[in-house]
């Protein structure tokens, strides 16, 4: 597909005898934003360290933007386009909340170290371009006023929020969200709702969001696709993914698949 920000066809990895993820195939279009799902050990995660460089596949190929990416390091994943969340917040503990912003910015910089070390005019010119950056991110997610506060000092919420705005500022075509709602209240949930939102209204970035909080898979994603023991069993629209039989009995459960419709209906 030519709008195609994510390709992935039969993609798997085999850890000794054990088969993680097996064929493995999923197509990500531009702005689209599709949930994975599943019970835990499923695989999800594994996918989500096989499409940024933590593993090489051992079966199947991907691609971002049409640009193959089997064999590419982290780092490289990184630049090409792809930035990702996890489930345990990473952030510079020690460092301010603008300050784990401007790292992401790393390959904006185009100054040498002469400039640095001068403060010639470019290298005060392209602080005062990456801190406004900086700051229109975190308004965002209305932690500008919290800028030069300790990452560490922030409530778990705020931390969730900062985590997904590093990963804005590397300027990625593909945002991987592990389980960003893990650990959060339904307020906070809900604001991160709303984030997501916007974040795509904005950005026009495609995401790829992993979550167990079926409410805000089913009202946030339009595409879902479920894994059971590293396979794919089940993929379609949210109403498709609650009313499937091998995915109730896999992973939601009846009460799970009600409640979640429910919330979906009521959005609607």
């Amino acid at each position: 597909m030519s709008d195609s920000i994510l390709r992935a066809e039969h993609l798997g990895i085999t850890f000794g005898g054990l088969r993680a993820v097996s064929d493995f195939t999923l197509d990500i279009g531009k702005g689209e934003l599709v949930g994975l799902i599943g019970p835990n050990g499923a695989g999800k995660t594994t996918v989500f360290n096989l499409l940024t460089g933590v593993y090489r596949p051992t079966e199947g190929e991907f691609w971002l933007d049409g640009r193959r990416m089997n064999g590419k390091k982290t780092y490289q994943v990184v630049r090409a386009g792809i930035a990702r969340t996890f489930q345990n917040i990473r952030l510079f503990t020690q460092m301010s909340v603008e300050e784990n912003v401007l790292v992401a910015f790393d390959e904006s910089f185009t100054y040498r170290m002469g400039g640095a070390l001068l403060r010639t005019p470019g290298f005060w010119r392209q602080e005062r371009d990456m801190h406004a950056r900086a700051m229109d991110l975190l308004s965002i997610f209305d932690l500008d006023s919290l800028a030069s506060s300790r990452a560490s000092n922030l409530p778990y919420g705020q931390q969730r929020k900062l985590e997904i705005a590093r990963a804005l500022a590397t300027g990625m075509k593909l945002l991987l969200l592990d389980e960003p709602a893990a650990g959060m209240n339904p307020t906070e949930t809900e604001d991160l709702l709303d984030c997501i939102t916007i974040i795509r209204e904005r950005f026009g970035i495609a995401i790829l969001l992993i979550e167990h909080d079926m409410s805000l898979v089913m009202n946030v994603c339009q595409r879902i696709q479920v894994l059971d023991y590293g396979r794919t069993i089940a993929s379609g629209t949210p109403g498709d993914i609650a009313n499937d039989p091998q995915v109730i009995s896999a992973y939601l459960g009846t009460d799970d698949s009600a409640d979640a419709m429910d919330d979906t209906e009521s959005e609607e």
